[in-house]
């Protein structure tokens, strides 16, 4: 067993402050990368040592594999946390944190090329008899397979990036007139977002929930779910809202789809935190999407159900540690909510919102958690992703965290940058959100764009 003494931080906003309060609690020191842009981020003042890696673009900082390394190595770091985003699953990082004798906390290089390829994932999956989606067998080689295989599952289907994320490269193909000029959007769209022109097809499931299930696993092979998360609440297939447990699940299918999340980390040999993703159908059917090999944005809904502390939990297996708990340990108690709110303007085609914080009042009160990074006087930079900060609300049923998120986004204030507020308001209150009553294109028809 390796004992960790100090920790970098590949990564900025509120998930590098995150890791750095684990850090503290567990006794290890941290070291921050930032960027000039970044240079008055909380996340720097917190770290125990911080280093300036570059220019405000992530290509010359957070993305800059060499830097990080040989910053790593010159301050004798024993270990390299990559948060979300960025360097998070990128195996080419994983196998020169491998080489230099440094962990990386997250799986392995292996593991994160598996399920990095969407296409390589979801054949692996399909062999260890994780239901997938009806689609083609690896790659599309060329549009007059595409029209074949369209033709053979029925439209509609999505093309998507092999090497995709975060709705990159990603068609809805409704006819077989749209499939030329999408199939080749997918492919240059996803040239240009990976450098990797691969694309797969599948059906698309017209209305479907986003359910995703969240596992844990050690190198010894011990592996369990912390059960699941709704995020169907999405626009332009990015998260806006997530909820644990999700509200279309009855126990027993909950039960086989944290059987399925499982099997489909022992497939490859996974160890560290991680999501199963699926889509689940009008007749309840599931199926495989992806596996995230690295924390999630919506993390904390899972802790406060949980009472797992999931970055503590990633430390200590990087760590070599035995999970600290085993799957009957773990149960859902009470109902957690998700709010991320983003620089952003929902009345400007959701322009980003660049700019100085002025006054600034974040929520508080029993069962109210916030992530941010920001504070009075902050300046949200224009190079990186818009959230400001994650409202999390526990309550004793799903009813009540509604009506504690409610009231925690009447109570925060954030003047001088347009934000998502009052829409995360608008999709709060209204009678389908409340009833459980959407799919993952409630957002896209709430403010029409569908």
């Amino acid at each position: 067993m390796s004992s960790f003494q100090r920790i970098l931080i590949a990564n900025r906003g509120e998930i590098a402050v995150r890791i750095i309060r684990a850090c503290r609690e567990m006794n290890i020191e941290t070291v921050a990368v930032y960027s000039t842009a970044d240079k008055e981020s909380l996340h720097v003042a917190l770290a125990d040592y911080s280093i300036c890696i570059g220019s405000g673009s992530p290509r010359d900082s957070y993305l800059h594999l060499e830097r990080i390394m040989s910053t790593a190595v010159s301050l004798g770091v024993d270990a390299i946390h990559p948060g979300y985003g960025f360097l998070s699953e990128n195996s080419r990082f994983a196998k020169m944190c491998e080489e230099c004798g440094i962990a990386f906390i997250g799986p392995s290089s292996d593991a994160i090329l598996n399920m990095g390829n969407k296409s390589t994932a979801r054949e692996l999956m399909k062999n260890s008899g994780v239901p997938v989606i009806p689609g083609s067998d690896g790659l599309i080689r060329d549009l007059e397979q595409a029209y074949e295989l369209a033709e053979g599952i029925g439209f509609p289907v999505i093309i998507k990036a092999s090497m995709g994320g975060g709705g990159k490269g990603m068609r809805i193909v409704h006819n077989r007139d749209e499939l030329a000029s999408f199939f080749h959007q997918a492919k240059t769209e996803a040239q240009n977002a990976f450098g990797d022109a691969s694309i797969y097809m599948e059906k698309y499931i017209t209305s479907s929930r986003h359910v995703e299930f969240q596992i844990l696993a050690d190198k010894a092979g011990n592996t369990i779910h912390l059960f699941d998360r709704e995020c169907s609440i999405q626009r332009n297939n990015q998260k806006m809202i997530e909820e644990a447990p999700s509200s279309c699940l009855e126990e027993e299918k909950r039960r086989q789809m944290g059987e399925s999340a499982v099997l489909a980390a022992k497939a490859i040999g996974y160890y560290s935190a991680g999501t199963v993703e699926f889509l689940v159908d009008e007749d309840h059917n599931y199926y495989f999407i992806e596996m995230n090999t690295r924390i999630q944005v919506e993390h904390p809904t899972t802790e406060l159900v949980t009472g797992v502390d999931l970055i503590k939990e990633q430390i200590r297996i990087a760590q070599g540690h035995s999970l600290s708990l085993t799957q009957d340990q773990v149960c859902i108690r009470g109902h957690a909510l998700e709010c991320r709110i983003n620089a952003e303007d929902p009345d400007n085609a959701f322009s980003p919102s660049a700019g100085k914080i002025g006054n600034l009042h974040l929520p508080g009160g029993n069962g109210v958690r916030v992530d941010t990074h920001i504070y009075p006087g902050y300046t949200v930079p224009v190079y990186y992703d818009s959230m400001l900060c994650k409202i999390i609300c526990l309550g004793a049923d799903r009813e009540e965290a509604i009506r504690k998120m409610r009231s925690a986004l009447k109570e925060l204030t954030v003047e001088g940058i347009k934000t998502n507020v009052t829409l995360q308001k608008r999709i709060l209150s209204h009678p389908a959100f409340e009833q459980g009553h959407f799919d993952t294109g409630f957002v896209a028809k709430l403010i029409g764009q569908d």
